[in-house]
Protein backbone atom coordinates (compact mmCIF):
# COMPACT_ATOMS: atom_id res chain seq x y z
CA UNK A 1 0.00 0.00 0.00
CA UNK A 2 1.35 3.33 -0.77
CA UNK A 3 1.56 5.88 2.12
CA UNK A 4 0.78 9.30 2.04
CA UNK A 5 1.04 11.99 4.02
CA UNK A 6 -0.94 15.41 4.74
CA UNK A 7 0.94 17.39 2.18
CA UNK A 8 0.19 14.74 -0.68
CA UNK A 9 -3.55 15.08 -0.09
CA UNK A 10 -5.91 16.77 1.97
CA UNK A 11 -7.21 14.78 4.95
CA UNK A 12 -10.16 12.48 4.21
CA UNK A 13 -13.15 12.22 6.73
CA UNK A 14 -14.78 9.11 7.52
CA UNK A 15 -16.38 7.11 4.39
CA UNK A 16 -20.23 7.31 5.26
CA UNK A 17 -21.45 9.59 8.48
CA UNK A 18 -23.05 8.15 11.78
CA UNK A 19 -26.26 8.21 10.75
CA UNK A 20 -25.87 6.26 7.47
CA UNK A 21 -26.46 2.70 7.24
CA UNK A 22 -24.22 0.04 7.33
CA UNK A 23 -22.91 -1.25 3.95
CA UNK A 24 -24.44 -5.26 2.88
CA UNK A 25 -21.44 -6.66 1.17
CA UNK A 26 -22.68 -8.96 -0.66
CA UNK A 27 -25.43 -6.64 -2.56
CA UNK A 28 -22.72 -3.99 -2.58
CA UNK A 29 -20.83 -6.48 -4.55
CA UNK A 30 -23.83 -8.29 -6.69
CA UNK A 31 -25.21 -4.90 -7.88
CA UNK A 32 -22.19 -3.10 -9.14
CA UNK A 33 -21.17 -5.83 -11.10
CA UNK A 34 -24.44 -6.18 -12.52
CA UNK A 35 -24.27 -2.40 -13.38
CA UNK A 36 -20.83 -2.82 -14.70
CA UNK A 37 -21.46 -5.77 -17.11
CA UNK A 38 -24.33 -3.96 -18.60
CA UNK A 39 -22.05 -0.95 -19.05
CA UNK A 40 -19.80 -3.12 -20.73
CA UNK A 41 -22.28 -5.06 -22.82
CA UNK A 42 -23.62 -1.36 -24.00
CA UNK A 43 -19.59 -0.11 -24.71
CA UNK A 44 -19.27 -3.75 -26.71
CA UNK A 45 -22.92 -4.01 -28.92
CA UNK A 46 -21.31 -2.28 -31.76
CA UNK A 47 -18.15 -4.82 -31.97
CA UNK A 48 -20.23 -7.50 -34.31
CA UNK A 49 -22.60 -5.25 -35.38
CA UNK A 50 -20.87 -2.54 -36.95
CA UNK A 51 -21.59 -3.26 -40.73
CA UNK A 52 -25.29 -3.77 -39.71
CA UNK A 53 -25.29 -0.04 -37.80
CA UNK A 54 -23.33 1.51 -40.64
CA UNK A 55 -25.38 0.21 -43.20
CA UNK A 56 -28.13 1.18 -41.50
CA UNK A 57 -27.13 4.61 -40.35
CA UNK A 58 -25.45 5.20 -44.33
CA UNK A 59 -22.22 5.93 -42.37
CA UNK A 60 -18.82 5.83 -44.69
CA UNK A 61 -15.55 3.90 -43.78
CA UNK A 62 -14.19 7.53 -42.80
CA UNK A 63 -16.97 7.85 -39.83
CA UNK A 64 -17.25 4.24 -38.61
CA UNK A 65 -14.62 5.36 -35.82
CA UNK A 66 -17.00 7.84 -34.36
CA UNK A 67 -19.83 4.72 -34.14
CA UNK A 68 -16.87 2.82 -31.91
CA UNK A 69 -15.27 5.98 -30.07
CA UNK A 70 -18.56 7.79 -28.66
CA UNK A 71 -19.06 5.53 -25.30
CA UNK A 72 -15.02 5.90 -24.57
CA UNK A 73 -15.37 9.16 -25.46
CA UNK A 74 -18.31 10.05 -22.47
CA UNK A 75 -16.06 7.88 -20.50
CA UNK A 76 -13.23 9.39 -20.56
CA UNK A 77 -14.24 12.80 -20.21
CA UNK A 78 -16.76 11.75 -16.81
CA UNK A 79 -14.46 9.54 -15.31
CA UNK A 80 -12.65 12.03 -13.12
CA UNK A 81 -15.60 14.12 -12.39
CA UNK A 82 -17.57 11.07 -11.59
CA UNK A 83 -15.26 9.71 -9.54
CA UNK A 84 -14.52 13.31 -7.69
CA UNK A 85 -18.03 13.57 -7.35
CA UNK A 86 -18.53 10.24 -5.66
CA UNK A 87 -16.48 10.44 -2.85
CA UNK A 88 -17.57 14.02 -2.04
CA UNK A 89 -21.63 14.37 -2.44
CA UNK A 90 -22.31 9.88 -2.43
CA UNK A 91 -21.42 7.35 -4.30
CA UNK A 92 -24.90 5.30 -3.87
CA UNK A 93 -26.47 8.38 -5.33
CA UNK A 94 -23.93 8.44 -8.52
CA UNK A 95 -24.08 5.07 -9.23
CA UNK A 96 -28.14 5.19 -9.27
CA UNK A 97 -28.04 7.94 -11.37
CA UNK A 98 -25.43 7.10 -13.57
CA UNK A 99 -26.98 3.65 -14.17
CA UNK A 100 -30.81 5.27 -14.58
CA UNK A 101 -29.04 7.80 -16.97
CA UNK A 102 -27.48 4.62 -18.92
CA UNK A 103 -30.68 2.62 -18.85
CA UNK A 104 -32.58 6.18 -20.69
CA UNK A 105 -29.55 6.71 -23.00
CA UNK A 106 -28.92 3.13 -24.59
CA UNK A 107 -32.80 2.99 -25.04
CA UNK A 108 -32.68 6.17 -26.96
CA UNK A 109 -29.81 5.24 -28.97
CA UNK A 110 -32.14 2.56 -30.69
CA UNK A 111 -34.10 5.03 -31.66
CA UNK A 112 -31.40 6.78 -33.71
CA UNK A 113 -31.30 7.56 -37.64
CA UNK A 114 -28.30 9.13 -38.40
CA UNK A 115 -24.43 8.64 -37.82
CA UNK A 116 -24.26 11.75 -35.50
CA UNK A 117 -27.20 10.87 -33.28
CA UNK A 118 -26.35 7.86 -33.16
CA UNK A 119 -22.70 8.96 -31.65
CA UNK A 120 -24.12 11.13 -29.51
CA UNK A 121 -26.59 9.13 -27.65
CA UNK A 122 -23.13 6.57 -27.54
CA UNK A 123 -21.23 9.47 -26.23
CA UNK A 124 -24.33 9.88 -23.81
CA UNK A 125 -24.01 5.89 -22.75
CA UNK A 126 -20.03 6.27 -22.16
CA UNK A 127 -20.79 9.83 -19.68
CA UNK A 128 -23.59 7.74 -17.63
CA UNK A 129 -21.16 4.46 -17.25
CA UNK A 130 -18.38 6.56 -16.61
CA UNK A 131 -20.86 7.80 -12.83
CA UNK A 132 -21.45 3.87 -12.39
CA UNK A 133 -18.07 2.59 -12.57
CA UNK A 134 -16.03 5.36 -10.97
CA UNK A 135 -18.98 4.62 -8.23
CA UNK A 136 -18.86 0.89 -8.29
CA UNK A 137 -15.06 0.67 -6.89
CA UNK A 138 -15.66 3.61 -3.89
CA UNK A 139 -18.46 1.37 -2.97
CA UNK A 140 -16.94 -1.65 -2.92
CA UNK A 141 -13.93 -0.22 -0.78
CA UNK A 142 -17.20 0.99 1.68
CA UNK A 143 -18.10 -2.45 1.89
CA UNK A 144 -15.14 -4.50 2.30
CA UNK A 145 -12.86 -2.63 4.52
CA UNK A 146 -10.11 -5.55 5.10
CA UNK A 147 -7.37 -5.44 2.92
CA UNK A 148 -8.44 -9.63 2.31
CA UNK A 149 -11.71 -8.43 1.72
CA UNK A 150 -10.78 -5.84 -1.02
CA UNK A 151 -8.92 -8.19 -2.74
CA UNK A 152 -11.81 -10.75 -2.82
CA UNK A 153 -14.10 -7.86 -4.24
CA UNK A 154 -11.93 -6.15 -6.72
CA UNK A 155 -11.01 -9.30 -8.01
CA UNK A 156 -15.03 -10.32 -9.23
CA UNK A 157 -15.33 -6.60 -10.20
CA UNK A 158 -12.74 -6.66 -12.24
CA UNK A 159 -14.28 -10.73 -13.52
CA UNK A 160 -17.09 -8.79 -14.68
CA UNK A 161 -16.01 -6.41 -16.62
CA UNK A 162 -14.35 -9.10 -18.40
CA UNK A 163 -17.89 -10.75 -18.25
CA UNK A 164 -20.17 -7.62 -19.87
CA UNK A 165 -17.08 -7.99 -22.43
CA UNK A 166 -17.97 -11.67 -23.03
CA UNK A 167 -21.84 -11.38 -23.38
CA UNK A 168 -22.29 -7.98 -24.89
CA UNK A 169 -21.11 -9.34 -28.66
CA UNK A 170 -23.29 -12.95 -27.44
CA UNK A 171 -26.24 -10.74 -26.73
CA UNK A 172 -26.43 -8.36 -29.71
CA UNK A 173 -25.71 -10.92 -31.54
CA UNK A 174 -28.44 -13.46 -31.12
CA UNK A 175 -31.48 -10.55 -31.17
CA UNK A 176 -32.71 -9.86 -34.04
CA UNK A 177 -31.59 -6.79 -35.17
CA UNK A 178 -29.41 -4.20 -33.35
CA UNK A 179 -32.28 -1.72 -32.43
CA UNK A 180 -33.94 -4.46 -30.40
CA UNK A 181 -30.84 -5.09 -28.20
CA UNK A 182 -30.00 -1.92 -27.65
CA UNK A 183 -33.79 -1.69 -25.94
CA UNK A 184 -32.97 -4.67 -23.78
CA UNK A 185 -29.67 -3.65 -22.53
CA UNK A 186 -31.28 -0.25 -21.93
CA UNK A 187 -34.63 -2.30 -19.57
CA UNK A 188 -31.60 -3.67 -17.38
CA UNK A 189 -29.83 -0.89 -16.52
CA UNK A 190 -33.58 0.36 -15.43
CA UNK A 191 -33.45 -2.82 -13.22
CA UNK A 192 -30.38 -2.78 -12.48
CA UNK A 193 -30.67 1.40 -10.96
CA UNK A 194 -34.09 0.30 -8.92
CA UNK A 195 -32.37 -2.40 -6.96
CA UNK A 196 -29.72 -0.11 -6.01
CA UNK A 197 -31.80 2.56 -4.83
CA UNK A 198 -33.43 -0.09 -2.77
CA UNK A 199 -30.46 -2.35 -1.03
CA UNK A 200 -27.43 -0.22 -1.62
CA UNK A 201 -26.17 1.89 1.44
CA UNK A 202 -25.02 5.30 1.02
CA UNK A 203 -20.83 6.68 1.37
CA UNK A 204 -18.94 9.08 0.98
CA UNK A 205 -15.63 11.02 2.04
CA UNK A 206 -16.59 14.56 1.45
CA UNK A 207 -13.57 17.57 1.21
CA UNK A 208 -15.41 20.62 1.15
CA UNK A 209 -15.61 23.24 -0.93
CA UNK A 210 -16.83 23.51 -4.67
CA UNK A 211 -16.92 20.88 -7.31
CA UNK A 212 -14.06 21.31 -9.45
CA UNK A 213 -16.16 22.59 -12.55
CA UNK A 214 -13.99 24.76 -14.08
CA UNK A 215 -11.61 21.27 -14.08
CA UNK A 216 -13.73 19.28 -15.83
CA UNK A 217 -14.41 21.58 -18.30
CA UNK A 218 -11.03 22.23 -19.50
CA UNK A 219 -10.03 18.28 -19.08
CA UNK A 220 -13.54 17.39 -21.47
CA UNK A 221 -12.80 19.88 -23.60
CA UNK A 222 -9.26 18.31 -24.07
CA UNK A 223 -10.18 14.74 -25.13
CA UNK A 224 -13.03 15.76 -27.14
CA UNK A 225 -9.85 17.74 -29.12
CA UNK A 226 -7.76 14.80 -29.04
CA UNK A 227 -10.71 12.53 -29.78
CA UNK A 228 -11.56 14.07 -32.53
CA UNK A 229 -8.01 14.79 -33.93
CA UNK A 230 -7.21 11.35 -34.21
CA UNK A 231 -10.41 10.31 -35.78
CA UNK A 232 -9.87 12.81 -38.77
CA UNK A 233 -6.41 12.15 -38.68
CA UNK A 234 -6.41 8.70 -40.53
CA UNK A 235 -7.59 11.04 -43.88
CA UNK A 236 -4.54 12.83 -43.43
CA UNK A 237 -2.56 14.00 -40.46
CA UNK A 238 -0.91 16.66 -41.72
CA UNK A 239 -4.39 18.80 -42.81
CA UNK A 240 -4.95 22.36 -40.99
CA UNK A 241 -7.94 20.76 -38.85
CA UNK A 242 -5.99 18.12 -37.02
CA UNK A 243 -3.23 20.41 -36.32
CA UNK A 244 -5.59 22.88 -34.68
CA UNK A 245 -7.51 20.30 -32.96
CA UNK A 246 -4.08 18.91 -32.08
CA UNK A 247 -2.98 22.69 -30.36
CA UNK A 248 -6.32 22.70 -28.79
CA UNK A 249 -5.41 19.49 -26.50
CA UNK A 250 -2.12 20.67 -25.53
CA UNK A 251 -3.36 24.10 -24.47
CA UNK A 252 -6.23 22.87 -22.90
CA UNK A 253 -4.63 20.09 -20.70
CA UNK A 254 -1.93 23.14 -19.97
CA UNK A 255 -4.57 25.32 -18.46
CA UNK A 256 -6.14 21.55 -16.78
CA UNK A 257 -2.84 21.56 -14.98
CA UNK A 258 -2.99 25.02 -13.99
CA UNK A 259 -6.23 24.85 -12.58
CA UNK A 260 -5.51 21.92 -10.24
CA UNK A 261 -2.95 23.27 -8.81
CA UNK A 262 -5.20 26.52 -7.75
CA UNK A 263 -8.34 24.52 -6.42
CA UNK A 264 -8.91 23.04 -2.57
CA UNK A 265 -10.57 20.34 -4.47
CA UNK A 266 -9.03 19.08 -7.36
CA UNK A 267 -10.57 16.17 -9.01
CA UNK A 268 -6.81 14.77 -9.14
CA UNK A 269 -4.00 15.53 -6.92
CA UNK A 270 -1.16 16.06 -9.41
CA UNK A 271 1.27 15.11 -6.87
CA UNK A 272 -0.15 11.52 -7.50
CA UNK A 273 1.61 11.49 -10.67
CA UNK A 274 4.96 10.89 -8.44
CA UNK A 275 3.83 7.55 -6.98
CA UNK A 276 4.92 4.22 -8.74
CA UNK A 277 1.55 2.60 -7.87
CA UNK A 278 -0.43 5.42 -9.37
CA UNK A 279 1.71 5.46 -12.16
CA UNK A 280 1.60 1.47 -12.79
CA UNK A 281 -2.57 1.62 -12.63
CA UNK A 282 -2.39 4.79 -15.06
CA UNK A 283 -0.18 3.76 -17.42
CA UNK A 284 -1.26 -0.15 -17.63
CA UNK A 285 -5.04 1.76 -17.60
CA UNK A 286 -4.08 3.41 -20.87
CA UNK A 287 -1.72 0.93 -22.69
CA UNK A 288 -5.00 -1.72 -22.24
CA UNK A 289 -6.81 1.17 -23.99
CA UNK A 290 -4.33 1.45 -27.17
CA UNK A 291 -3.13 -2.32 -27.47
CA UNK A 292 -5.87 -4.11 -25.82
CA UNK A 293 -9.26 -2.84 -26.29
CA UNK A 294 -8.02 -0.83 -29.61
CA UNK A 295 -7.67 -3.77 -31.55
CA UNK A 296 -10.59 -5.82 -30.52
CA UNK A 297 -12.76 -3.03 -30.95
CA UNK A 298 -12.87 -3.25 -34.65
CA UNK A 299 -11.63 -7.44 -35.11
CA UNK A 300 -14.76 -8.23 -35.29
CA UNK A 301 -15.95 -6.56 -37.92
CA UNK A 302 -12.63 -7.00 -40.24
CA UNK A 303 -13.47 -10.86 -39.37
CA UNK A 304 -17.02 -10.23 -41.02
CA UNK A 305 -15.75 -8.29 -44.01
CA UNK A 306 -12.99 -10.47 -44.62
CA UNK A 307 -14.05 -14.40 -43.65
CA UNK A 308 -17.96 -13.47 -44.35
CA UNK A 309 -18.57 -14.34 -40.64
CA UNK A 310 -22.14 -13.70 -39.49
CA UNK A 311 -22.39 -11.46 -36.29
CA UNK A 312 -23.10 -14.34 -34.34
CA UNK A 313 -20.37 -16.31 -35.53
CA UNK A 314 -18.41 -13.69 -34.56
CA UNK A 315 -19.90 -13.61 -31.49
CA UNK A 316 -19.25 -16.88 -30.47
CA UNK A 317 -15.59 -16.75 -31.79
CA UNK A 318 -14.67 -14.25 -29.49
CA UNK A 319 -16.26 -15.78 -26.36
CA UNK A 320 -13.08 -17.83 -26.62
CA UNK A 321 -11.80 -14.80 -26.15
CA UNK A 322 -13.39 -13.02 -23.67
CA UNK A 323 -14.24 -15.84 -21.71
CA UNK A 324 -11.38 -16.53 -20.67
CA UNK A 325 -10.20 -13.23 -19.87
CA UNK A 326 -13.72 -13.60 -17.36
CA UNK A 327 -12.61 -16.89 -15.90
CA UNK A 328 -8.71 -16.06 -15.19
CA UNK A 329 -9.66 -12.58 -13.65
CA UNK A 330 -11.75 -14.77 -10.96
CA UNK A 331 -9.44 -16.97 -10.21
CA UNK A 332 -6.05 -14.47 -10.22
CA UNK A 333 -7.25 -13.16 -6.35
CA UNK A 334 -5.20 -16.78 -5.31
CA UNK A 335 -2.12 -15.15 -6.69
CA UNK A 336 -2.37 -12.51 -3.74
CA UNK A 337 0.79 -12.42 -1.88
CA UNK A 338 2.76 -14.22 -4.96
CA UNK A 339 2.59 -12.31 -7.54
CA UNK A 340 2.32 -8.32 -7.02
CA UNK A 341 0.15 -6.01 -9.02
CA UNK A 342 2.31 -4.46 -11.84
CA UNK A 343 3.97 -7.97 -12.28
CA UNK A 344 0.39 -9.12 -13.28
CA UNK A 345 -0.11 -6.58 -15.43
CA UNK A 346 3.02 -7.09 -17.46
CA UNK A 347 2.91 -10.36 -17.44
CA UNK A 348 -0.47 -10.35 -18.94
CA UNK A 349 0.40 -7.85 -21.78
CA UNK A 350 3.13 -10.24 -22.71
CA UNK A 351 0.58 -12.30 -23.28
CA UNK A 352 -1.57 -10.16 -24.99
CA UNK A 353 1.33 -9.40 -27.19
CA UNK A 354 2.16 -13.31 -27.58
CA UNK A 355 -1.90 -14.04 -28.57
CA UNK A 356 -1.65 -11.00 -31.24
CA UNK A 357 1.41 -12.33 -33.02
CA UNK A 358 -0.14 -15.72 -32.69
CA UNK A 359 -2.95 -14.21 -34.99
CA UNK A 360 -0.90 -13.03 -38.13
CA UNK A 361 -1.87 -14.18 -41.32
CA UNK A 362 -5.15 -16.01 -40.72
CA UNK A 363 -7.92 -13.11 -42.14
CA UNK A 364 -5.07 -13.12 -45.29
CA UNK A 365 -5.33 -17.23 -45.05
CA UNK A 366 -9.22 -17.32 -44.67
CA UNK A 367 -9.20 -19.56 -41.63
CA UNK A 368 -10.74 -18.35 -38.49
CA UNK A 369 -9.57 -22.06 -36.74
CA UNK A 370 -5.93 -20.46 -37.01
CA UNK A 371 -7.37 -17.53 -34.68
CA UNK A 372 -8.20 -20.00 -31.58
CA UNK A 373 -4.69 -20.15 -30.10
CA UNK A 374 -4.01 -16.67 -30.41
CA UNK A 375 -7.55 -15.74 -29.07
CA UNK A 376 -6.86 -17.74 -26.00
CA UNK A 377 -3.49 -16.79 -25.00
CA UNK A 378 -4.32 -13.05 -25.37
CA UNK A 379 -7.68 -14.04 -23.71
CA UNK A 380 -5.29 -15.05 -20.17
CA UNK A 381 -3.78 -11.90 -20.77
CA UNK A 382 -6.82 -9.92 -20.63
CA UNK A 383 -8.10 -11.36 -17.35
CA UNK A 384 -4.81 -10.91 -16.10
CA UNK A 385 -5.51 -7.16 -16.82
CA UNK A 386 -8.65 -6.89 -15.70
CA UNK A 387 -8.12 -8.37 -12.44
CA UNK A 388 -4.76 -6.16 -11.65
CA UNK A 389 -5.96 -2.75 -12.93
CA UNK A 390 -8.97 -2.65 -10.45
CA UNK A 391 -6.82 -3.51 -7.14
CA UNK A 392 -4.14 -0.78 -8.29
CA UNK A 393 -6.32 1.50 -9.03
CA UNK A 394 -7.35 1.30 -5.05
CA UNK A 395 -4.16 1.18 -3.77
CA UNK A 396 -2.93 4.03 -5.33
CA UNK A 397 -5.12 6.12 -3.42
CA UNK A 398 -5.94 6.70 0.00
CA UNK A 399 -9.63 4.40 1.04
CA UNK A 400 -11.66 7.51 1.21
CA UNK A 401 -10.67 8.96 -2.62
CA UNK A 402 -11.22 5.42 -4.03
CA UNK A 403 -13.84 6.42 -6.20
CA UNK A 404 -11.05 8.84 -7.79
CA UNK A 405 -8.58 6.88 -8.02
CA UNK A 406 -11.00 4.30 -10.25
CA UNK A 407 -12.07 6.82 -12.42
CA UNK A 408 -8.15 8.45 -13.27
CA UNK A 409 -7.02 4.41 -14.01
CA UNK A 410 -10.00 3.98 -16.14
CA UNK A 411 -9.89 7.86 -17.76
CA UNK A 412 -6.55 6.64 -19.45
CA UNK A 413 -8.19 3.14 -20.30
CA UNK A 414 -10.62 5.02 -22.60
CA UNK A 415 -8.15 7.62 -23.63
CA UNK A 416 -5.92 4.95 -24.71
CA UNK A 417 -9.18 2.98 -26.30
CA UNK A 418 -10.28 6.23 -28.35
CA UNK A 419 -6.94 6.38 -29.56
CA UNK A 420 -6.22 2.69 -29.90
CA UNK A 421 -9.78 2.51 -32.28
CA UNK A 422 -8.63 5.24 -34.37
CA UNK A 423 -5.60 3.80 -35.12
CA UNK A 424 -6.70 0.16 -35.34
CA UNK A 425 -8.94 1.84 -38.00
CA UNK A 426 -6.54 4.43 -40.11
CA UNK A 427 -3.77 1.19 -40.40
CA UNK A 428 -6.04 -1.65 -41.38
CA UNK A 429 -8.01 0.38 -43.61
CA UNK A 430 -5.27 1.94 -45.06
CA UNK A 431 -2.95 -0.45 -46.35
CA UNK A 432 -2.84 -0.80 -50.25
CA UNK A 433 -2.64 -4.53 -49.70
CA UNK A 434 -6.34 -5.06 -48.46
CA UNK A 435 -7.92 -5.28 -45.32
CA UNK A 436 -6.24 -8.55 -44.52
CA UNK A 437 -2.96 -7.05 -44.64
CA UNK A 438 -3.87 -3.80 -42.57
CA UNK A 439 -4.96 -6.36 -40.35
CA UNK A 440 -1.74 -8.34 -39.77
CA UNK A 441 0.01 -4.96 -39.57
CA UNK A 442 -2.58 -3.31 -36.90
CA UNK A 443 -1.61 -6.72 -34.77
CA UNK A 444 1.95 -6.07 -35.07
CA UNK A 445 0.99 -2.28 -34.02
CA UNK A 446 -0.70 -3.76 -30.85
CA UNK A 447 1.73 -6.44 -30.07
CA UNK A 448 4.46 -3.36 -29.92
CA UNK A 449 2.45 -1.35 -27.25
CA UNK A 450 1.71 -4.66 -25.56
CA UNK A 451 5.57 -4.80 -25.18
CA UNK A 452 6.16 -1.39 -24.15
CA UNK A 453 3.51 -1.48 -21.98
CA UNK A 454 5.15 -4.22 -19.76
CA UNK A 455 8.44 -2.16 -19.81
CA UNK A 456 6.89 0.48 -18.24
CA UNK A 457 4.90 -0.57 -15.80
CA UNK A 458 8.00 -2.95 -14.40
CA UNK A 459 10.60 -0.38 -14.73
CA UNK A 460 8.08 2.37 -12.94
CA UNK A 461 10.07 3.80 -9.77
CA UNK A 462 8.91 6.21 -7.03
CA UNK A 463 9.82 10.13 -7.67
Amino acid sequence: MVRFNERTLPAAKPSAAPAEAPPHPGATLALTSAATVVALMTYTAPMVTLPEVAAALHTPVSAQAWLLNGTPLGLAALLLVAGSLADDYGRRRIFVAGTLALGLTTALGALTSSTWLFTLARIAQGAASAALLASSLGLIVHAFPSPRGRLHATGVWGAFVSGGIALGPIVTGALPNWRMAYGVLGAAAGLVAALSARFLSESRAPRGGRPDLAGAVTFGLALVALVAALTLGRDGWLRAPVGLLLLAFTVLLGLFAAVEHRTRTPMIDLGLLRRRHFLASSSGGLFTGLAVIGLFSFLPALLQQTLGLSAMDTAWLFLLWSGLSFAVALQVRRLAGRVPPRWQLAIGFLLHAAGVLAMLGSLDAGSWLRLLPGLMIAGVGSGLLNAALPLLAVESVPAGRAAMGSGAQQTFRYIGSCAGVALTIAIATSSGSGLAHGADLAMLVSAGLALVAAASVVGLRER
